[in-house]
């Protein structure tokens, strides 16, 4: 029998991080970059931005975007990371989440600086699996796609949309040899075997937002900028990074605006008439 006190300070954790940001009044629809200096750059497509700097090295935004209140709170690395990140912001009220990330390419055909739009991944993330058995979908909302992609469409920004994978591990968890060129049985085929499935990229947080969002009734989407081609091995950022956060935040918009021409979010399905004059 589980005797842990639910609310206790050992089951709940480090509580500064989401105390700062119940001040900061973050909005429902919020942008999740991994590295905390991507809110600096989003925070700089936005007016009357305001960042904060939050324990344990990450950071959040809030501002308005063509009219629309949006925030943004970095996730760090990785699945167990977003794990409480995602949690925090949940509980603060946040409904809409889009995930502006990075990514290594599985196909020589695709750019450094273009844009992955992932429908949906593969859970390779080592975290998700304490909440749900491996055939549980991690699926991004039809919403969000649609929206990433109309918005990514509208900037003409190139892009795919697509299955990605997301890994625990930066090397071998993504076919990278480890220390002294260590290779793992996994290493040596992940990357030819996710490939021969289509699976477009390699990244470390979408499957777990993904699957976070899908049981507990939130709306979730990802956009990630190419910076590696495993393929062809060029890294480079090329400009992807501000497309994609600028994606992120038209996508955003899009979503508040449908969810205002059907009484609010999660009011009705949405149909095509939420999407006329869409802007």
């Amino acid at each position: 029998m589980n005797t842990t006190a639910t609310n206790s300070p050992a089951t709940m954790g480090d509580q500064r991080r989401i105390q700062q940001l119940g001040e900061i009044d973050l909005p429902g629809y919020v942008l999740l970059p991994g590295d905390p200096d991507r809110v600096d750059i989003m925070a700089s497509q936005w007016e009357d931005a305001t960042v904060v700097t939050l324990p344990r090295g990450y950071k959040a935004a809030t501002g308005v975007y063509r009219g629309v209140r949006i925030g943004a709170m970095s996730t760090a690395i990785g699945a167990p990371s977003l794990e409480n990140v995602f949690t925090d912001l949940a509980r603060l009220g946040v409904h809409t989440f889009i995930r502006v990330g990075t990514c290594g390419t599985l196909h020589a055909d695709i750019e450094t600086g273009s844009l992955i739009i992932n429908d949906a991944a593969v859970r390779l993330d080592g975290t998700t699996h304490f909440y749900a058995r491996p055939e549980f979908p991690a699926t991004a909302s039809h919403e969000a796609t649609l929206a990433l992609s109309d918005s990514a469409a509208a900037l003409g920004h190139s892009f795919r949309i697509g299955t990605g994978c997301t890994a625990g591990s930066f090397l071998t968890g993504q076919g990278r040899p480890a220390l002294n060129g260590f290779m793992s049985k996994h290493s040596e085929t992940v990357l030819e075997e996710m490939a021969g499935l289509g699976v477009l990229n390699f990244e470390m947080e979408a499957a777990s937002l993904l699957t976070f969002a899908r049981i507990f009734g939130f709306r979730a989407g990802v956009v990630c900028s190419v910076i590696a081609n495993r393929r062809t091995g060029v890294w480079a950022d090329s400009g992807g990074v501000a497309k994609a956060c600028m994606t992120g935040a038209e996508a955003l918009v899009r979503l508040s605006q449908w969810d205002e021409r059907r009484g609010g979010h999660g009011k009705a399905p949405l149909v095509a008439a939420h999407l006329a004059a869409s802007a």
